[in-house]
């Protein structure tokens, strides 16, 4: 929570009109998570009235229907979230999660209302804080009801969702004229790739299954990691050693195995454990010439970014929806794509080492 409000306060402070509370689209938290408290602690700083919650994203196949999240053709509870290691998420119903995080009474508004267009959505969020709903659950099944509540909350000071409602919010801004549609250029990224995976759930157990079809891997064991028996320089040369191959670094493992993991050494100490191993692991190959790193799982994203000590990037193409190369500044040009562990195709590894390779020297921002 401390970050989150560290980071808005920043942007407030920078003239920022809106803040966007961004989460995983399949919502991944524990009964008594973070996303109710930072949504609430944001409320507060932001002064905002009431704030959408909407995981949405239909172009990944995540929907929200009666306050239900669907994933593909599986409610949330049977798509494999139920076996995620650290967030088992066993209740498809984004309003009941919710409220076991909150200490407010959750609000919710069904798609019917969302399809009544944008003053009728208004005004239903307007009758959900007078009923004293701060937090409100807003179906959307389809790119144009992620339209439609971007637009009736075009002057709300805190939004909350997923990629999908991110990418609807900027169309207000541009009608407004406060976006330039101007070109950035984007500095060419040459040089080797790795790809560092400690996501567990299922896309990236398949994702790294589709890497490893062509190019090299090194699994590593949490419970080795624990024992002290693999460390951040025996895998960088390794990872040395197969540079010209595309080569990943994986703990990705079955849930079963990482619970026995889990259940051995600590769930915390596990998790802090794999997070400084990849922090130090991509510091020590950025330091060495590695020009493109390839990231799966949020909490492994977090800690490569913060082991690398960036302060900007600049955000490019998008490699799969809502999944932009990244290009930071570090001793010359590093090109990073960072996903968390659900998104993303099964080869989409490759295909971003490829597409940060071959960036075009301009793209259009917004």
């Amino acid at each position: 929570m401390r970050q989150s409000l560290e980071a808005a306060r920043w942007l407030l402070d920078q003239g920022c009109e809106q803040i966007l509370f961004q989460y995983s689209s399949t919502f991944d938290s524990a009964p008594g998570g973070n996303i109710g408290p930072v949504a609430e602690a944001l409320l507060r700083l932001t002064n905002a009235g009431v704030a959408v919650v909407c995981p949405a994203f239909p172009a990944m196949g995540r929907r929200l229907f009666m306050g239900h999240l669907v994933v593909g053709d599986r409610l949330l509870s049977q798509s494999g979230m139920q076996d995620h290691p650290l967030t088992p998420m066993s209740d498809p119903d984004i309003r009941r999660w919710l409220q076991q995080q909150s200490r407010g009474e959750i609000g919710s508004l069904a798609l019917d209302t969302v399809r009544a267009g944008i003053e009728v959505l208004r005004n239903g969020l307007r009758s959900e804080l007078t009923a004293g709903h701060r937090l409100v659950v807003v179906d959307a099944i389809e790119e144009s009801d992620l339209a439609t509540i971007a637009a009736a909350v075009a002057d709300h000071k805190l939004v909350t969702g997923s990629l999908g409602i991110a990418q609807a919010l900027p169309r207000n801004f541009r009608k407004q004229g406060k976006l330039s549609g101007m070109a950035g250029a984007v500095p060419l990224v040459d040089g080797p790739g790795v790809v560092l995976c400690g996501s567990c759930s299922t896309a990236s157990q398949n994702q790294v299954a589709c890497h490893l079809q062509n190019h090299p891997g090194l699994a590593i064991d949490p419970a080795v990691l624990m024992r002290g028996s693999m460390s951040v320089e025996r895998a960088a040369r390794w990872v040395e050693q197969n540079a010209a191959e595309h080569p990943i670094v994986y703990s990705t493992a079955a849930p079963e195995v990482v619970a026995f993991v889990q259940q051995r050494f600590g769930q915390a100490e596990v998790g802090k454990k794999l997070e400084a191993f990849f922090g130090g692991l991509a510091r020590r190959l950025a330091d060495a010439g590695m020009r493109q790193i390839v990231v799966g799982g949020s909490d492994t994203s977090i800690a490569v970014v913060e082991a690398l000590g960036l302060k900007s990037m600049t955000v490019g193409p998008e490699i799969d929806p809502g999944l932009p190369v990244l290009v930071a500044d570090r001793a010359g040009p590093l090109g990073l794509a960072l996903k968390s562990g659900n998104a993303g195709a099964p080869d989409f590894f490759i295909r971003a080492m490829d597409r940060i390779a071959g960036l075009e020297r301009h793209f259009a921002i917004l």
